[in-house]
């Protein structure tokens, strides 16, 4: 059994709340040099890109100290660089803080922020941006909300201890309740299981339902509705599959308003377009704490912009109404 190699600390220091990119060069290949195997391994870059980095020392080894340009390829050597990044435009909501101790942080993301770096969306992420700003930097992510949800996610302070509250998630520990605004069916009984399998391919934006065993789980029932024909929806995924609400949202009928993907997929929108935010909102996290054993009910304070103020949400206004305590 192949033992697993625990690599070294990261000799450079994160940049924007970004750690350097780790390569550890093959056990076997027929590279004479590092740079060699960089050029090949980071062919979409080009080898002009790999050869300014090594000429500038931008790319160091566990020492910290710059790999030359014609060091000689050392098998299982490990190397740090930072990418270069494209700008972002900033994704202007604030992001809140709703408790914080020596093990956990949880915020209540707006929409349009990634959770994590992912794609274009590095350092205009939560993980990032909570980082810099509370000077954390082995802030961890225990979960992720979609870019375009809103509501409550939990960060881990500790690395070591990041593992246990990821089971939380997986383990079906955690209790989550999110809440939509979406079209009111009149005529169905409410609340409804919906059962289903959801696949999600990669490469294909939008996931989908097929027949066979279910593996996503959610309880939908409406909490209000009103004249317009709008609905407030109280959703509790019992699984976490890819877009599993918003999915079983479409399927009953009522797609969650905004929703660029479903039912169908809608063109790109610009960098910068911030308006008519999709409206799903993760609204409470309720657990056991792995780790100090406290009981934990967190509420984010957000009011999704559709039921709260309908004509400024479809005329393209804010993201959503600034937090005022619980709903």
């Amino acid at each position: 059994m192949r033992r697993r190699v625990v690599p070294p600390p990261s000799p450079l220091p994160q940049r924007d709340g970004i750690d350097a990119v780790r390569v550890r060069l093959p056990g076997e290949g027929s590279w004479g040099t590092v740079r060699e195997h960089l050029v090949e391994r980071l062919s979409g870059a080009g080898a002009g890109v790999v050869d300014g980095m090594l000429r500038d020392g931008r790319i160091v080894g566990a020492d910290g100290r710059a790999v030359a340009p014609d060091a000689p390829y050392v098998p299982g050597m490990f190397v740090w660089f930072h990418r270069e990044l494209p700008a972002e435009v900033p994704v202007p909501f604030p992001l809140e803080v709703v408790y914080r101790d020596a093990h956990i942080v949880v915020v209540d993301k707006p929409h349009f922020l990634a959770t994590t770096p992912r794609g274009s969306h590095v350092t205009e992420t939560a993980l990032a941006r909570l980082r810099r700003e509370l000077d954390l930097p082995a802030l961890g992510a225990a979960h992720r909300l979609d870019r375009l949800t809103a509501g409550l996610v939990l960060f881990t302070v500790r690395p070591e201890e990041r593992g246990a509250y990821q089971g939380l998630f997986r383990e079906r520990r955690m209790r989550k309740v999110y809440e939509a605004v979406a079209p009111y069916d009149a005529t169905r009984a409410w609340p409804v299981t919906v059962r289903s399998r959801i696949v999600k391919e990669r490469g294909r934006l939008a996931a989908y339902e097929v027949p066979g065993e279910p593996n996503a789980v959610s309880v939908v029932e409406p909490v209000e509705h009103r004249g317009d024909g709008l609905a407030r929806y109280r959703l509790v995924p019992e699984t976490g599959q890819t877009h599993q609400l918003r999915v079983h949202m479409t399927a009953l009928g009522v797609p969650i308003l905004g929703d660029p993907l479903y039912p169908e997929v809608a063109p790109p929108v610009p960098p910068g377009d911030f308006r008519r935010p999709l409206q799903l909102l993760a609204r409470e996290l309720e657990f056991t704490d792995p780790v100090t054993g406290r009981e934990h009910r967190l509420r984010s304070g957000r009011a999704l912009d559709a039921w709260a103020a309908y004509g400024r949400w479809a005329a393209g206004g804010p993201d959503v109404v600034e937090p005022s305590g619980p709903q």
